[in-house]
């Protein structure tokens, strides 16, 4: 298989090569960041801190900006955990290794605000309320459930209540100079061309907030098929009505529209292939790699929209600071406070293109030297568009493996395990197929314009040109990190498991061939019948 990695040779100038130009470059790398100057002695405030892109952006505030005032953090208890205990085990995490290496001290500007955004008000008590209020500069709303799944309701409460509860919060904040509302590429997953704009809602926020807190949950459950329409889930559809939400409450308030598309590992900082859960196209390469996931309904030519974490939260960062620089109220020469808000689109397929066939060969390829202990069976994965064979597959490689097995296990009085682990996966493959099949066309200019805004060192401290990022190099990392920040393997256990996995291909391959003599003997006998028939009419 060949990859696009393409290695550079360098040389060390001496004498006559040295030019102009490098002494201006050389002197380019210590300008000023403008987006450091933004932040410094500034308070933040950031919702989602908890959560994937949460976690980076935490992480990237305090180490790239270190001379932030103080960053409050909303968060909520959690299964039995106390916020205080959440947030320790949080950030003992490696995530913040580099952190903590460069700046020791930074739980110091982290202040936790308890609150939870499914409620009223944001849960928040009235003395952390005006501590918001008179001291939040920058506000980062990530808060969100992005499970696809989440009954109607709940996924209102957050993704839309929670969100007029912020602009209303955010407009009474003394000192705000951004606000940055993290939504998602596929917000307005209905339109073939998805523009840097506002798009009308169904059902406008404010009315879907109504509905939902009149009627009792069953009615709500009875008539979400009917509300949602086309709309493949209810994740898409309530922050369609969030976006609604922001046009609304956004009059006279600094704030950016924030759109990234799917968001996988980290592609540099603060290390590569960083991840901690299994969404969306991280949750097939798992499945392939513990031998579980053969089949998915997927079109291989179709553009994977895939965008690294740390790239997401850097472009976000830049938003602020643009946010901030071309409000009128900060700004005096910047356009009219009744344009709506700026919308950026944070996507590779313009930039950096992937189909999902290039996705998962690169998985593939690089996986294959990297297997994990924990599998148990061999790698076998088969994409197709067609839904039919999709279940024809499914019955072959994954339902009747599964019964053979769990009934195996009936036998030996172990517990049967794979038919339920089966039914959660068709389900979450149902989920990844709507976006998997199809794909979109994203216009970005607003995002590329930011890039090219920024100075060389901010654009060295916060990248997020997609343009110049190499898949290969990124992969290569990605699937490391999946093993050893996902499934908690390390590197060190490589030799072990390259072993188990030549016995697990010398056991497909058995298995294989044992099914197909079956399958053969089968043919033979009917065939014989047959014959037997005719003979036997003459």
């Amino acid at each position: 298989m060949t990859t696009d990695v393409q290695l550079t040779h360098l040389t060390k100038k001496e004498g006559s090569d040295i030019t102009f130009k490098d002494m201006v470059e050389e002197t380019s790398v210590t300008e000023e960041s403008q987006i450091q100057k933004f932040f410094a002695d500034s308070t933040v405030l950031v919702t989602g801190g908890t959560g994937f892109l949460g976690k980076l952006l935490v992480e990237k505030l305090l180490r790239s900006c270190p001379d932030i005032k103080k960053l409050f953090l909303l968060a909520r208890p959690k299964k039995n955990k106390e916020v205080a205990k959440r947030l320790q085990e949080q950030f003992d995490d490696v995530l913040y290794d580099k952190l903590r290496k460069e700046n020791p001290d930074f739980l110091q500007k982290i202040a936790i605000l308890e609150g939870d955004v499914g409620q009223l008000g944001l849960g928040l008590n009235d003395e952390d309320r005006t501590k918001v209020i008179n001291e939040v500069e920058v506000i980062f709303h990530g808060a969100a459930t992005v499970r696809f799944d989440e009954p109607l309701k709940t996924a209102v409460s957050i993704n839309v209540r929670g969100t007029r509860e912020m602009f209303l919060l955010a407009k009474n904040c003394h000192k705000l100079k951004a606000l940055v509302h993290i939504s998602t590429a596929y917000s307005n997953c209905l339109q073939n061309v998805i523009e840097e704009k506002f798009y009308e809602c169904p059902l406008p926020g404010d009315n879907l907030i109504d509905l939902v807190e009149t009627l009792d949950d069953k009615i709500i459950n009875n008539i979400t098929p009917g509300l949602l329409g086309d709309c493949p889930n209810t994740y898409t559809y309530t922050k369609a009505a969030a976006e609604d939400i922001v046009l609304k409450y956004s009059k006279g308030l600094p704030v950016a529209l924030f759109r990234p598309a799917i968001v996988i590992g980290t592609a540099n900082e603060p290390v590569s292939g960083w991840i901690d859960n299994v969404y969306g196209p991280t949750g097939v390469v798992v499945g392939a790699a513990v031998g579980l996931l053969h089949v998915l309904n997927c079109d291989p030519k179709a553009v994977a929209d895939l965008v690294p974490g740390d790239m997401v939260v850097n472009a976000s960062v830049a938003a602020a600071w643009r946010t901030a620089r071309e409000f009128p109220g900060n700004h005096e020469d910047a356009p009219p406070p009744d344009l709506p808000p700026p919308v950026y689109n944070y996507v590779s397929s313009e930039q950096k293109p992937l189909t999902w066939e290039k996705f998962m060969k690169y998985n593939e390829y690089y996986g294959l030297d990297v297997p994990p202990i924990q599998a148990v069976y061999y790698y076998l994965l088969h994409i197709t568009p067609s839904r039919f064979l999709y279940h024809l597959s499914c019955f072959f490689l994954h339902w009747i493996p599964a019964y053979i097995v769990d009934g195996i296990a009936v036998l030996i009085g172990k517990k049967p395990m794979l038919r339920k682990a089966y039914t959660k996966i068709a389900k979450f493959s149902d989920v990844v197929a709507y976006f998997a099949v199809r794909q979109w066309k994203f216009e970005n200019a607003n995002v590329q314009n930011l890039f090219s805004e920024m100075n060389k060192r901010d654009q060295e401290l916060f990248d997020f040109n997609m343009a110049a990022l190499n898949w290969s190099d990124y992969f290569y990392s990605y699937v490391r990190g999946i093993r050893v920040y996902l499934l908690k393997d390390p590197i060190d256990t490589v030799p072990a498991s390259i072993k188990k996995h030549s016995k697990l291909r010398c056991l497909h391959y058995a298995f294989c061939a044992i099914l197909s003599l079956g399958v053969l003997r089968l043919l033979w006998s009917l065939f014989s019948f047959v014959l037997a028939l005719i003979f036997r009419c003459f």
